[in-house]
């Protein structure tokens, strides 16, 4: 049977792997290409005008979008895990299913 302190456990060894990915994601960060992507006539707008606030705009963009994605990356390995122990469920091996198990011999 699933018990709490199996799923704190994961969250416990497994929650500094986010945290690892989110700084690192930083590490490959280029000012060259982030500009690339962004409107100049947006910073205007917004009334960012400083060197200092664009880049502190565009690291917490960068930042933000990265920490959706590998929250959710977690999240999906978090759910993955409690299914596995309570159903003896997997991650799915079909696109777009994240995880399946069986119950009553009905495979969901």
């Amino acid at each position: 049977m699933f018990r709490y302190r199996t799923s704190k456990k994961y969250v416990e060894e497994n929650i500094g792997t986010f945290h690892q990915k989110r700084i690192s994601s930083l590490d490959t960060l280029k000012l060259s290409e982030v500009l690339k992507r962004k409107n100049p006539y947006l910073f205007k707008a917004k009334y960012v005008l400083t060197a200092e606030q664009i880049i502190k705009a565009l690291v917490d963009a960068h930042i933000s979008s990265k920490e959706e994605t590998l929250f959710g990356d977690w999240l999906e390995g978090l759910a993955i895990f409690i299914n596995q122990k309570v159903y003896k469920g997997r991650k799915s091996g079909i696109s777009g299913i994240d995880l399946e198990f069986d119950d009553n011999n009905i495979r969901l």
